[in-house]
């Protein structure tokens, strides 16, 4: 099977209890572009903070129930989707901005291969966030 993608970026949604510190990291840290905050309560959506980074949506999903926290320990702590990467002109900077936010960085800036930087941090829910650079 093939699919014929409509979209160069792709849509990622994170449910967290914590919603206005999630949008100032992504917003107002990391300089993620806000559009809108929705309420889908139909859905059991209270409010979506939906943030760009270029062609990807980012949407922070604040449920209208309580759900329980998601299996922490970083990138090898449980299977599944564990963190998302967003390229950056300058590793160094994003991980310098989140710094000052007193955002925990997991990895400093480091060369993964030649010719590619990373860098990795958390947010304040606990999601790793990588920087690469190439």
């Amino acid at each position: 099977m093939s699919n014929t993608f409509t979209k160069a970026g792709f849509d990622l949604g994170m449910v967290t209890s914590n919603g206005d510190q999630m949008l100032t990291f992504y917003r107002d840290v990391i300089g993620m572009e806000f559009e809108a905050t929705i309420s889908m309560e139909a859905l059991g959506v209270a409010a979506m903070h939906r943030l760009w980074a270029n062609e990807s949506l980012l949407k922070i999903v604040v449920p209208t129930k309580d759900v329980g926290p998601g299996a922490g320990g970083g990138m090898m702590g449980a299977t599944g989707m564990r963190y998302f990467t967003l390229a950056v002109s300058n590793v160094q900077s994003a991980l310098d901005a989140c710094r000052a936010a007193d955002a925990t960085i997991i990895w400093d800036r480091r060369e993964a291969r030649p010719g590619v930087v990373v860098g990795m941090v958390e947010d304040p829910d606990g999601n790793w966030v990588e920087f690469i650079e190439k």
